[in-house]
């Protein structure tokens, strides 16, 4: 999560400053925000959700990238997620890391990172045509939230039982939470399966 601002910078000093930064950042409102790493859980997770997505879309045109690609998400903002997945032809800026397209984002948070990523974060990646879901995944409990966009808006629906299947309709597939959490040491979910919580215009 964001624990240090650096100065005011262009998009491209940016990209020249986080090329040679040993620690990692994203780009905030023209800030570079130092993000701090993550526990074992946090990247267990991450390479559960590669490993299972490019099963399910190993015969499609979509691929899986880890963090590391950068999301544009307003003109002053860029962000990096903890996995990607963009379909048909990926769409770059200039030869730079930084994808125009994606279609599905995730978030494995931690309590400190917890209200950037479900509510910042949130309504950066809405504004992005080209994504119909974000998934919010909690590192230290079975829990998922999915925001799916839909015809009426963005809908939000929360899974917590390992049985429960995660519906990625923009993918045509599903993520099931056991895979999600293979081998990961966390707390049982205390929250009713997959419940459709709440929407938003």
């Amino acid at each position: 999560m964001v624990i240090e601002r650096v100065q005011k910078m262009s998009v491209e000093e940016f990209l020249d400053f986080a090329e040679n930064a040993e620690e990692w950042y994203e780009y905030i409102d023209g800030e570079p925000i130092k993000m701090t790493g993550g526990i074992l859980n946090h990247f267990d997770i991450i390479s559960n959700i590669l490993f299972e997505l490019r099963l399910l879309l190993a015969e499609t045109d979509c691929r899986t990238l880890p963090n590391g690609m950068l999301v544009r998400v307003g003109d002053a903002s860029l962000v990096s997620p903890d996995v990607i997945v963009v379909c048909g032809e990926p769409k770059t800026e200039a030869d730079t890391r930084i994808l125009l397209n994606p279609i599905l984002v995730v978030e494995v948070i931690s309590p400190s990172s917890v209200d950037h990523d479900r509510v910042v974060k949130r309504d950066f990646y809405e504004s992005v045509d080209s994504i119909h879901a974000y998934l919010i995944v909690d590192q230290d409990r079975m829990m998922v939230e999915l925001f799916a966009r839909g015809e009426n808006g963005w809908h939000l629906q929360t899974f917590s039982q390992p049985d429960d299947e995660v519906p990625l309709a923009a993918l045509n597939c599903s993520l099931p939470l056991r895979d999600i959490y293979h081998n990961v040491e966390i707390e049982s979910g205390d929250s009713a399966s997959a419940n459709e919580v709440q929407g938003s215009a």
